[in-house]
């Protein structure tokens, strides 16, 4: 069913997956829970959990408690309980892992907030659904020509029909509030349907959107990423990364999310390297921090007027040249501390690679272009003058 972009084969059914959910295309895999206790049983007499966890579009998850008598399994298309009518999901996720998501959302199974499921979707709904995500498109492409009519700074990013069709909710971004009452009564006398308008933020809409990171991936926000944690750039000035808005921004337009990945090994690690404004007092003079790689342990200094010329030192030598300014001793210089890897004759490898490039012509494998001129035929004397 969510296979919109997988291909299908001879019969029409999609191929890959067969829409239970793990191919990894479009909104199949979003967010999903790996169901590690799915081979085992119950024990004897005890009952399942009644509690299931259905998807609807895009990363939009809630939870349902089953009737008696019946039995779902992931992947099957379900008619929820709603307000003023049904909606349509998907159930993603079955059992006992379905209690320790709703304790790790802090939500009781007893709630009022958890709803029901009315029964299994009959194929007559299923094409009815089908019919109205197929109409999303255009019913988004004329509220947004509704927005802009009304002079309204907002973006729609997506919309989202009702199971039954009798309710559409529009997802929308802003920088600011939006009076959009107008915009409200304009698509439900287009449209003749009910309307709610929902505002998110600019990380929860690349989630629904989906797509490619810079790394070549699918974005974290988009297949199991659901804590969005603020990124400040302290982040990326601890993991010693240039402050390029270009390359630390995401497709939100915010910070990456993975700034905060390796975060905490940065800071652990920083902890016994000295502060970036300390000076190294020697006798050459001033040796001042030009840069310093984290995980190698490596300090690069420079004396003060010779910037071009650095000298890489080991924390440790850095530590002890610190004692012993602490203890106002001065050392001789950088040289005696300078760590230079080098490698003698009896460690050479017996095969010496050469460099290659730039040896060959780039365009040896281009045609030779025939001169212009063409050769002059060489004439032959006339017989006729000969004989004569």
């Amino acid at each position: 069913m969510a296979c919109a972009s997988c291909a299908s084969n001879g019969n029409g059914s999609p191929r890959g997956c067969k829409s239970n959910g793990t191919c990894g295309s479009d909104s199949c895999n979003k967010l999903t829970v790996f169901d590690w206790l799915g081979n085992m049983e119950m024990p004897g007499g005890k009952p399942s959990f009644s509690t299931v966890e259905v998807r609807f579009k895009n990363s939009r998850k809630e939870f349902f408690t089953l009737p008696e008598g019946l039995s779902v399994a992931v992947g099957d298309p379900v008619i929820t309980h709603v307000d003023n009518g049904y909606d349509l999901g998907l159930v993603t996720l079955t059992g006992e892992l379905v209690r320790f998501q709703m304790k790790k959302k802090k939500m009781d199974h007893d709630s009022e907030e958890v709803n029901k499921i009315l029964r299994k979707a009959s194929q007559q709904e299923i094409d009815k659904w089908h019919a109205l995500r197929d109409k999303e498109p255009q019913i988004q492409k004329r509220a947004r020509e509704l927005a802009i009519g009304l002079g309204l700074e907002m973006k729609l990013s997506d919309v989202e029909f009702q199971g039954d069709g009798k309710k559409a909710t529009f997802y929308y971004t802003a920088d600011s509030r939006v009076d959009f009452r107008q915009l409200i009564k304009d698509m439900a006398q287009a449209f003749s349907i009910r309307i709610e308008m929902r505002q998110i933020g600019l990380r929860q809409e690349a989630s629904r959107l989906g797509g490619i990171g810079s790394c070549g991936r699918e974005l974290c926000c988009s297949t199991w990423l659901t804590d969005y944690r603020s990124v400040s750039t302290a982040a990326a000035r601890y993991q010693q990364l240039s402050l390029n808005p270009l390359k630390l921004a995401g497709q939100c337009g915010k910070l990456k999310c993975c700034l905060n990945y390796e975060l905490d090994a940065y800071r652990a690690a920083l902890k016994t390297f000295p502060k970036a404004d300390f000076k190294l007092q020697t006798e050459k003079g001033v040796a001042v921090l030009q840069k310093m790689d984290i995980f190698k342990e490596q300090l690069w200094y420079a004396y003060k007027g010779e910037w071009m010329n650095w000298h890489m030192l080991s924390l440790e030598s850095v530590h002890e040249i610190i004692t012993k300014n602490k203890n106002k001793e001065k050392v001789l210089g950088l040289e005696e501390y300078t760590t230079e890897t080098t490698v003698s004759k009896a460690e050479k490898p017996d095969v010496v690679f050469e460099n290659v490039v730039g040896q060959d012509s780039l365009n040896r494998f281009d045609r030779l272009k025939r001169s212009k001129n063409k050769r002059r035929k060489i004439r032959k004397p006339n017989r006729r003058q000969n004989n004569a």
